[in-house]
């Protein structure tokens, strides 16, 4: 589960069993996580984060999508 941004109370990462999945990236904060498709950073799943949180960290990712999807890629080599 390589971890590919932390800041504030969030940390982004994915498994590494999803490279089958279209790229995405979970992120997590105590209790909760949430699942981002990086093409348009579009929620997947939402385990816990209220409306507000989720946005501010859409804008969070949208501001590191790049290298996200650069890290996915060379992860997964596709």
């Amino acid at each position: 589960m390589p971890t590919l941004l932390r800041w504030g109370p969030y940390r982004a990462f994915f498994y590494s069993n999803e490279g089958g999945e279209p790229a995405h990236v979970h992120v997590r904060s105590g209790g909760m996580e949430a699942k981002f498709w990086l093409h348009d950073l579009s929620v997947a799943l939402n385990a816990g984060f209220p409306a507000h949180e989720i946005g501010d960290i859409i804008r969070h990712l949208k501001q590191n999508r790049e290298q996200l999807l650069s890290t996915w890629h060379e992860h997964f080599g596709n």
